[in-house]
């Protein structure tokens, strides 16, 4: 009976590859709102001020981290919980591919965040004469907490690898 369960747990990862597949469709969405941007640039760029384009640039850039972000936790979620992925021979591979355990890849996700938040806060803030002070405390707080988080995350990782090598 132990076996038979424990078997039906093992088994039950597999649950998650449709998750990670759909994650997919995501990143295809994320592809179509950013060409969708630079559609909508394109024709107005001669006449777009500085700082707009720069906000433009800055949510096409946002979106390429969100994407980055999402290709690897589909993929290395995958390999870290479900199966190991085979790549032909010849085929080009990531370089960390088979090389991301769930702890650096957690560690990726959280610096993944406050980049992107790094970004969404300096957009604020170079529209920050249209949003009143106490928004723009909440940002940065919100930010700083992602900041926060994010060290504590890899202080935390640091010090229990350290201890498991005593």
């Amino acid at each position: 009976m132990e076996r038979l369960l424990e078997n039906m747990m093992y088994s039950a990862r597999w649950i998650l590859a449709p998750i990670y597949f759909g994650l997919s469709f995501a990143l295809l969405a994320l592809a179509v709102k950013f060409f969708q941007e630079l559609i909508h640039l394109a024709p107005h760029l001669l006449e777009t001020a500085e700082a707009d384009l720069i906000l433009v640039v800055l949510s096409l850039v946002d979106m390429a981290l969100v994407g980055g972000l999402l290709v690897m936790v589909m993929i290395s979620g995958y390999e870290n919980f479900v199966s190991q992925l085979d790549i032909d021979e010849g085929k080009e591979k990531l370089s960390w591919l088979g090389k991301m355990d769930s702890g650096s890849l957690k560690m990726k996700v959280a610096a993944s965040i406050v980049a992107i938040s790094s970004i969404h806060l300096l957009k604020v803030f170079m529209n920050a004469t249209n949003i009143d002070n106490d928004k723009l405390m909440w940002y940065v707080v919100i930010h700083l907490t992602f900041v926060v988080s994010a060290f504590a995350m890899g202080l935390l990782d640091k010090l229990a690898k350290d201890k498991s090598y005593d």
